[in-house]
């Protein structure tokens, strides 16, 4: 068996896939490991329209294609706002970025993309457990182990961690951190019979907020629905029943969900996952690099993570590809490319760190009337760049998103005076009784 490889990549999801096709295309010696066997369960089904370009480079657009149901939008309800629905089309978005996108089973789009890579000419070993990597020497070296338990040591020039939430190389540098700002947990399943929207919206996925925190419907081309509750930690610590029934109990507390789901029936196991939100301090080391959730990992809500993944990968590949060439670690390329990494998860974290806030459920609901106000509609386009994935460089959106952040702390300044004024209200009222 050959050991030794110009890149070595940790991890056969969209990120490690991704690149090892893009770099086997350049004509460089690429081996992946991969711990399970495709196609494998994984949850994240809904794709953005910025996917299809990668897909596109990769060649695999017309297999996505055929697994997938297309995606014309991101449908937002509230039951807290005058506007209780409000769906926001791709269509609509400030720049030219895809019109759609999909919602795809992650089992089938990953096999897609690992396949993809193998056919490349990727060398590629699954059901093979990377434990450690040795990061010193200008040879990356690691240490793997089979099924059988039999060990294996291969080495490499460069090294792309994209292990995904198992965090292989962030564990192993201690630089993995929490999200402190937003300490969410899920639950989720896969339904049957689950009432979709008509036509050309039947692909759209439904974000309900809720008390304790929001949900997700995903329907799929086979006719499944994947549905699941982020919710705060602490009300899923009140749990004191089956998960299953947990899950329909929580999802009971929306009546649309309710009674979309009045004849579902549930397909395979609930599964559950902790507070999931992290990100590593180090991105990148000499002859290093961490992509996809093997980085960083947020909220799901706006159905970013294989999108994030897969970009990452693109630019990365293109970075090692220059790092190889060159035989130089070019710091200024490297910055470059954490730069580019760091500012899409930003544009995405600021919705998601604000999302459960009643200010930005305002804001974002009320756009509906958008049709009849000018500034609305670019303020509304800029927010549907967003949710299509064309943040990153983005020059058409910087004002828009600016007056749309600056509406949301007007918003949320209006929002605290409100509560500090009835809090003052009902402690004088209280002591009046008293007396």
């Amino acid at each position: 068996m050959k050991t030794h490889f110009d890149v070595l990549i940790i991890g056969g999801g969209p990120a490690g896939s991704t690149a090892a096709s893009l770099l086997a295309e350049k004509g460089h010696e690429v081996c992946l490991l991969e711990k399970s066997h495709h196609p494998r369960f994984h949850i994240g089904e809904s794709l953005l329209p910025m996917n299809l370009p990668i897909f596109e480079k990769l060649g695999v657009l017309e297999q996505v294609d055929a697994i997938g149901i297309k995606k014309y939008a991101a449908e937002f309800n509230s039951l807290e706002t005058p506007l209780a629905q409000d769906t926001f089309y791709f269509s609509k978005a400030s720049n030219d970025s895809p019109a759609y996108a999909y919602e795809v089973r992650r089992s089938e789009l990953d096999e897609i993309l690992f396949k993809n890579c193998q056919k490349k000419g990727t060398t590629t070993h699954e059901g093979m457990t990377v434990h450690h990597a040795e990061l010193e020497s200008s040879v990356k070296k690691i240490l793997a182990v089979d099924e059988q338990g039999k060990q294996y040591e291969f080495t490499s020039q460069y090294l792309i961690d994209a292990s995904g939430r198992d965090t292989l190389l962030a564990q192993q540098l201690n630089s993995k951190r929490k999200n402190p700002k937003h300490k969410m947990a899920a639950i989720f399943g896969h339904f049957k019979n689950i009432e979709r929207r008509s036509g050309k919206d039947a692909g759209n996925i439904s974000i309900y907020w809720f008390q304790h925190g929001w949900v997700w419907l995903i329907p799929l081309k086979d006719g499944m629905m994947s549905i699941g509750c982020v919710c705060w930690p602490d009300y899923l610590k009140t749990r004191n029943i089956d998960l299953k029934l947990f899950l329909r109990e929580t999802l009971n507390l929306v009546p649309e969900i309710s009674q979309r789901m009045k004849n579902a029936q549930l397909d395979g196991e609930v599964q559950a996952t902790g507070n999931y939100s992290y990100q590593s301090s180090i991105m990148s080391g000499d002859g290093f690099l961490l992509i996809g959730d093997a980085y960083a990992f947020v909220d799901p809500v706006f159905s970013s993570g294989v999108y994030l993944a897969m970009q990452s990968a693109n630019r990365g590949a293109e970075l090692v590809d220059q790092l190889l060439i060159n035989a130089t670690n070019d710091k200024q390329l490297i910055s470059q490319f954490e730069h580019s990494v760091t500012e899409e998860i930003k544009a995405f974290c600021w919705f998601i760190y604000r999302f459960n806030s009643p200010a930005l459920h305002k804001l974002l609901m009320s756009s509906g009337e958008a049709s009849q106000h000018p500034i609305k509609q670019k303020l509304k386009s800029a927010v549907i760049s967003v949710l299509a994935g064309d943040a990153y460089n983005n020059s058409q959106i910087s004002l828009p998103l600016l007056a749309f952040k600056s509406l949301y702390f007007i918003n949320k300044l209006i929002e605290f005076k409100k509560n500090r004024t009835f809090t003052k209200f009902k402690k004088q009222h209280t002591e009046g009784s008293r007396l």
